[in-house]
Formats: C-alpha cells, structure tokens, sequence
C-alpha cells in the first residue's frame, strides 16, 4: 500500500488527531512515518500579537521549542504503536511549501494531514495550508477531518 507517510504537524488538537490517525494507517500498512512541523521564519510586519515587540532571536527559540516538543510527542506516539519514525523541523514562510519539499526529498507516497472544515466565505478567505497542498502537490494527500 503505502511506503513512506508524511504527516505535518503543528501541536493543534486537529493535527494531533491526525498524527494519530496519520500513524495507525502507517501501522496498519507497514510504512515508515516522516513527522515535520514547518516553522515560518520571524516578520518584522506582523498582525499577530505575540510577534509584536518580540526579537528575532526570542522569536526562533520560542518556534524552535514548540516545534521540538510537538515532534518528539509524535516519535513518542509512533514508537509506542511501533511505527518506524523520522523527524524535522524546516523553516518556510508558507508551511504548505514546507510541507510538500519535505515530502518530495523524503520520497513519500502520502501525505497525511487535517483540515479545518471552513465553508463558506470563511473558506475563501481564509485558505488553508492543506488546500494549498492539495492544489499544489503531485504527491497524493489524505485529509482527516
């Protein structure tokens, strides 16, 4: 079936129910996981609260240890149900970019990752990074809602 899952993760509670669901395929089909959790680089120009009046290097420590923990839960996760699992943390200012180069050098044949469910005006204006994988990926995606 499959060989080699890619699953992203952000530490959300829809990415962890995905990671889950994301291993328990890999389990079931005997593929090796690639866990990655795209971090964006510091803006200088932010609308985000936590940015503004933070410094760069407070910034990536800060992105750079939430990144850490996420990934060393997933390996935990995956090494209790005995799913061979492999971690990264990239840096990209558009995740989805992230997300599908990681696939691409680690030659995966899935990706596996949550979707948000927005309908709507909410779906047009906010688009999500897994309908920019969907539309910009050759590697197939399985999204988990």
């Amino acid at each position: 079936m499959f060989q080699h899952i890619l699953i992203p993760t952000d530490g959300s509670l829809l990415s962890d129910s995905a990671l889950d669901r994301g291993l328990s395929l890999a389990r079931a089909s005997g593929a090796r996981v690639t866990v990655v959790a795209v971090t964006e680089p510091f803006v200088v120009l932010s609308a985000e609260a936590r940015k503004i009046g933070v410094s760069q290097a407070d910034h990536e420590r800060e992105v750079k240890a939430a990144a850490a923990g996420h990934l060393a839960q997933a390996a935990r996760k995956a090494a209790a149900i005995g799913v061979a699992c492999e971690t990264i943390e990239v840096e990209n200012e558009h995740p989805y970019r992230g997300i599908i180069e990681t696939a691409t050098e680690r030659q995966c044949d899935l990706i596996t990752m949550a979707s948000h469910a927005r309908r709507g005006i909410t779906a047009l204006v906010l688009n999500s990074e897994t309908v920019n994988v969907m539309t910009h990926s050759a590697i197939p995606l399985l999204v988990y809602r």
